[in-house]
């Protein structure tokens, strides 16, 4: 009865505490929304409203003017396509290697393994201004200056030690006799990896993707540095060209940097269907 009692007595506070927690996530949420609204809200504003020292939270009228000039701005279509190409190589190359190190890290014993992974937790800590002047010589003794493989080795061994260490966790909480009882029943080693290994690092996979494809679609600092020439910027870069000597066009600018961040929204939403999916899928019964 006493038992009973207290934890009666209790849930008021425990309700109160809760509801406290929940404001104060709701307040943290509003605070971290509110400039991609304000980005969304400012790319359908006029560039006269934008202007005015009198601000809304809601524009007194709607125009897809902003949008209509960015589309046109030169070399749109060459930027979204050097993106591209940068984006979808880095990732996809980052994932092939990180995977491959993840699994010799996670599964074999070998001399220096221990100090691989606290180098490349060592190498995280580093700044990217900190590396740039070495990376640009480099790149500029070996031809990389203007050239999308430049870029795209630069964003690859950048995610490589995150993606690497994070891949690894879902290796090694993975039972070695998944994968032996796999080929005691006929599978190759590569046929085991495939068919049981693989999909129990499917939310592995999708959060480094997410993280590698973030960081070569947002980036701004070697994109800038590495490539020179017009016909080659990265959409990053491309939005310099919004600001001229005659000022800025700043409803162009808020309209571009909307369309430039829906890929990455998009394929998040997908990607986080996926992380759902492979650990229910991932799941090991009994």
């Amino acid at each position: 009865m006493s038992t009973t009692t207290d934890t009666q007595v209790l849930r008021p506070d425990r309700k109160k505490s809760r509801l406290g927690f929940d404001v104060l996530g709701l307040g943290i949420a509003l605070v971290m929304i509110f400039p991609v609204y304000w980005l969304v809200i400012s790319s359908l504003r006029p560039n006269r409203e934008i202007r005015s020292y009198d601000q809304s939270l809601w524009p007194t009228s709607i125009t897809f003017d902003n949008f209509a000039r960015a589309i046109k701005q030169p070399n749109f279509d060459t930027a979204i396509q050097s993106s591209l190409i940068v984006s979808i190589t880095a990732v996809v190359g980052g994932m092939i290697i990180a995977t491959l190190a993840a699994l010799a890290i996670g599964r074999f014993r070998f001399f220096g393994r221990k100090p691989l992974l606290l180098i490349m937790i060592l190498v995280q800590m580093l700044p990217p201004t900190a590396m740039l002047i070495p990376i640009y010589a480099q790149l500029n003794a070996m031809g990389g200056i203007d050239e999308y493989w430049g870029l795209i080795v630069v964003y690859l061994v950048s995610t490589l030690p995150f993606a690497t260490i994070m891949i690894r966790g879902f290796v090694v909480n993975i039972p070695v006799e998944l994968e032996e009882s796999a080929m005691v029943d006929g599978c190759t080693r590569f046929g085991a990896f495939r068919r049981v290994i693989f999909p129990l690092l499917a939310p592995g996979l999708a959060a480094a993707s997410i993280f590698a494809l973030v960081n070569a679609w947002n980036e701004y600092l070697f994109a800038y540095i590495l490539i020179n020439d017009n016909s080659k910027y990265t959409l990053n870069v491309w939005l310099m060209t919004f600001t001229t000597e005659r000022g800025t066009d700043y409803g162009a600018l808020m309209a571009a940097s909307t369309m430039i961040a829906l890929p990455v929204v998009v394929f998040f939403m997908f990607i986080q269907k996926k992380m759902a999916a492979g650990l229910t899928s991932g799941a090991v019964k009994g």
